[in-house]
C-alpha cells in the first residue's frame, strides 16, 4: 500500500465554511495563495473521524523521517473540536473542523459528478463530501500534520456562513400597492 493510500480520507458529509476554492488568497497574512476550506464535521459521524485519525496515525509514521526518526511529543494536528476551538460559533458546535488547502485549484463537482463553475452554487455554508490527504510537515522548527485538499462534492445546500442573505430573503416581506408604481 502506498503513502498516498495510507493518508487519503473521502469524508462523510460534512459542511463547508470558508471556502476559497475558485480562487486561491493569502492564508493569515500570508504570501503564499493557496486554495482552502474548513471542513466542519459532526461528532456523530463516526466513521469520516475513524478514517481521519487513521490517516493521521499513517502520516505521523510517515514523517518519522521529516522528525529525526521519531514522533514529536509536541506535533500540530488538524482535527481540531469546534466546542474548544470555536466556543461561541453555533456553526461548530457538537462538531470537530480541520482546515484543508492546496496549492493548485481542486476539483468541484456536483452529486452527479458534473463541474460546479458558479461561487453561487459552491459556497460557505452548502453540505459535501471531501477528498483530503494528511502529511508530515517540518518548516521553521514547526512540526506536525497537515491537511491537503483533493476535491470536493457538494451534496446539499445549506443556510449561507458569514451573514449573507440571499435577496429574495431579504425582501420576501416587501408588499408593493399597485400606486406604488415608481414609472407613473
Amino acid at each position: 500500500m502506498n503513502d498516498l493510500q495510507t493518508t487519503k480520507v473521502i469524508t462523510g458529509k460534512v459542511r463547508l465554511s470558508y471556502l476559497h476554492v475558485f480562487e486561491a488568497v493569502a492564508i493569515d497574512g500570508g504570501d503564499t495563495k493557496k486554495f482552502s476550506v474548513s471542513l466542519v464535521i459532526p461528532k456523530g459521524d463516526k466513521k469520516t473521524l475513524k478514517a481521519i485519525e487513521g490517516a493521521i496515525n499513517a502520516a505521523k509514521e510517515i514523517g518519522k523521517a521529516k522528525w529525526g526518526g521519531k514522533i514529536p511529543a509536541n506535533l500540530k494536528l488538524p482535527l481540531r473540536d469546534g466546542d474548544i476551538d470555536r466556543p461561541d460559533d453555533d456553526t461548530y458546535a457538537d462538531c470537530f473542523f480541520l482546515n484543508a488547502s492546496c496549492s493548485t485549484r481542486p476539483g468541484v463537482v456536483d452529486k452527479n459528478r458534473n463541474p460546479i463553475l458558479s461561487q453561487e452554487e459552491l459556497y460557505s455554508g452548502c453540505f459535501g463530501l471531501a477528498s483530503i490527504n494528511f502529511y508530515a510537515f517540518n518548516t521553521n522548527g514547526n512540526r506536525g500534520i497537515a491537511c491537503g485538499l483533493n476535491n470536493l462534492m457538494k451534496t446539499a445546500d445549506g443556510e449561507p456562513l458569514g451573514g449573507r442573505c440571499s435577496a429574495e430573503s431579504d425582501f420576501a416581506d416587501i408588499q408593493f400597492e399597485p400606486e406604488d408604481d415608481f414609472m407613473a
